[in-house]
C-alpha cells in the first residue's frame, strides 16, 4: 500500500490539520492501492493563506523570471517522466504503454506550447495611435484554485498550473481524489525546480469538502475547473457570492459526420478515438453520423474495430485499453449500455458485462450501437466509456441538425473530401473545436467548448490570458 497523506503547502510537505484518510482503488484489481488524506476546511484555508502571502512577491516578478522557472519545470518532467506515467497507470487505469506514450507526455507538450505563447504576450502596450497616453496592462488575477479531473491528469494539471505560474498568479491545486499520485509527482517536480514557497500549493480532497471550500473562499479570485457538467454548475453557484472568475472545461458528446466521400480510414479512425483511454475523454466522437449510402459498410467496419480492441489490466504492456476508473463509473456505463438495448438500438458489438476473459476489475466490453435515433439515452448522455452510437443521415442539413441538437458543444468532427462542405460545416457546427479528416489542432490552439461543455479556453495564449486581468491606464 502506497501512503501519500501529506499536502504541499508553503514549500513543504505538511500533515493535515483536519482531514480524513481515503483509500484509492486500483481499477484493474479492485484492491486498495493508495492511502491519501482528504483535506478539511482548515487544510484548504492554510493552502489559500500560503498562496495569498506569496502573491505580492510573485505577481511582481519579471516575466522572464517566470519563464525561466517553467523551463526548469520542463527539465524536471523529463527526469520524472516514467514516475509520472506509472502513477497515472495505477491510479486511473491507463495501460502503462499508453500512459508512457500519451498520458504523461501531454504535460511536456503543453508546457512547450505555453512557453512559445508566452513570448507573444505584451504585458504593457499602448491602446493605439488615437490615445497615445493610454496603456493596457495585463496583470495576474491573484490567488487561483485549480480543480483537475482523473481522466487525463497530466494534461489537465499542465493546462492550469503552468499558465497560472506564467501569468504571475499563486495557486492551490486540488486534483481528483481518484488521481492523487500524479499530482504528488507534479508537486515534487515543482519543488525541485525551485518554485518559491507558497507560489504553488497542493492539497488532496473531494469536491464536496475541499472543492466547495475553495470555490467559496473569499481570498480565492478565480476557480479553474475541469470535470463533469453537474459539478461545474455547482461550482458556478458556489462561487457567485464572492464574484470569482470561474472557467469551466466540462463534458462533451461529440458528433462525427462521415460523408460518403470520406477517406477509407475515416470510420476506423473514429472508432479508435472513441475507444482510446477506455472512452474516458470529453472530446471523444461518441456519436457517429454516417451518410446512408455507406452506412451499413461503416457499421461492419465499426464492428470489426471494436471486436479487435483488446482489453487488459493497466499493468500489462501492449496496445490495449484498460478499465474505467471506478465502480461507480462502471455501473454508469453498464446502465447506459442496457438502456440502449431497451430503447431499441441495434447492438453491433460488445454489450453488458465484463469481457469474458476478465472476472474482476472495472472492465467494459468495447461496444457499438447502430440505428440509434435522436433522443435515445445513449445519444443524449455523456457515457464516458468505450461505447459508440451510430446513426444514418440523408442530407448535410439533417446531419447538421442532429449534430447541433445536444446540450454539449465541445468537439465535433467532419470526414469528407469536399472542401467547400468542410468549410461550411466548420462554421455551422456549434462547438468550441472542429476537427476535420483526422487532422489534429495545431500547437497552441485553444481547447474548450460552448453550452454545457463550459466556455473555458485552455492552452496557448488564450490559456494564459484566462489568468490575467486587463487594466486600462491613462496619462502614461
Amino acid at each position: 500500500m502506497i501512503e501519500k497523506k501529506r499536502f504541499y503547502i508553503g514549500g513543504s510537505w505538511v500533515e493535515s490539520r483536519d482531514g480524513r484518510e481515503h483509500a484509492v482503488i486500483d481499477p484493474s484489481t479492485e484492491e486498495a492501492a493508495v492511502t491519501i488524506t482528504l483535506a478539511g476546511p482548515q487544510d484548504v484555508d492554510a493552502a489559500v493563506a500560503s498562496a495569498k502571502a506569496a502573491l505580492p512577491g510573485w505577481s511582481m516578478t519579471d516575466p522572464q523570471e517566470r519563464r525561466t522557472l517553467v523551463e526548469r519545470i520542463l527539465a524536471e518532467y523529463h527526469r520524472r517522466e516514467r514516475d509520472f506515467a506509472e502513477a497515472i497507470s495505477l491510479e486511473m487505469g491507463a495501460p502503462i504503454d499508453f500512459a508512457l506514450a500519451e498520458q504523461a507526455p501531454s504535460f511536456s507538450w503543453h508546457v512547450e506550447n505555453f512557453l512559445t505563447a508566452f513570448d507573444h504576450i505584451e504585458w504593457l502596450k499602448p491602446l493605439g495611435p488615437h490615445a497615445p497616453q493610454t496603456r493596457i496592462a495585463l496583470e495576474p488575477i491573484g490567488v487561483v484554485g485549480l480543480i483537475t479531473p482523473w481522466n487525463w491528469p497530466a494534461n489537465q494539471i499542465a493546462l492550469k498550473v503552468i499558465p497560472a505560474l506564467l501569468a504571475g498568479c499563486t495557486s492551490v491545486l486540488k486534483p481528483s481524489e481518484q488521481a492523487p499520485l500524479s499530482a504528488v509527482v507534479v508537486a515534487e517536480m515543482l519543488h525541485e525546480a525551485g518554485v518559491p514557497p507558497g507560489v504553488f500549493n497542493m492539497i488532496q480532497g473531494d469536491g464536496a469538502s475541499a472543492g466547495t471550500r475553495l470555490s467559496t473562499h473569499p481570498d480565492v479570485e478565480m476557480i479553474s475547473f475541469t470535470g463533469s457538467t453537474r459539478a461545474g454548475r455547482a461550482i458556478t453557484v458556489a462561487a457567485a457570492d464572492t464574484f470569482k472568475r470561474v472557467t469551466l472545461e466540462l463534458g462533451g458528446k461529440g458528433a462525427n459526420l462521415v460523408f460518403a466521400d470520406a477517406d477509407e480510414r475515416a470510420v476506423e479512425r473514429g472508432v479508435r478515438h472513441v475507444m482510446q483511454n477506455t472512452g474516458q475523454s470529453c472530446n471523444a466522437p461518441t456519436r457517429m453520423l454516417v451518410e446512408r449510402p455507406v452506412y451499413e459498410r461503416a457499421i461492419e467496419t465499426a464492428r470489426a474495430v471494436a471486436e479487435a480492441t483488446m482489453v487488459s489490466p493497466a499493468s500489462e504492456k501492449g496496445r490495449h485499453i484498460g478499465p474505467v476508473v471506478n465502480a461507480r463509473q462502471w455501473e454508469h456505463v453498464q446502465g447506459l449500455i442496457q438502456k440502449g438495448i431497451e430503447e431499441g438500438a441495434r447492438l453491433v458489438a460488445g454489450g453488458p458485462g465484463r469481457p469474458e476473459h476478465l472476472n474482476r476489475g472495472f472492465f467494459v466490453r468495447p461496444t457499438v450501437f447502430a440505428d440509434v435515433t435522436p433522443g435515445m439515452s445513449i445519444e443524449r448522455t455523456e457515457i464516458f466509456g468505450p461505447v459508440l452510437s451510430m446513426m444514418p443521415f440523408d442530407t448535410e442539413e439533417e446531419a447538421l441538425r442532429i449534430a447541433n441538437d445536444t446540450d454539449y458543444g465541445l468537439t465535433n468532427y467532419v470526414q469528407t473530401g469536399d472542401e467547400e462542405r468542410r468549410h461550411r460545416l466548420a462554421r455551422q457546427l456549434r462547438a468550441g473545436m472542429i476537427e476535420m479528416n483526422g487532422t489534429s489542432r495545431g500547437r497552441g490552439a485553444p481547447f474548450g467548448g460552448t453550452k454545457a461543455s463550459g466556455r473555458a479556453r485552455e492552452g496557448g495564449v488564450w490559456g494564459i490570458e484566462e489568468f490575467l486581468e486587463v487594466k486600462a491606464i491613462s496619462g502614461w
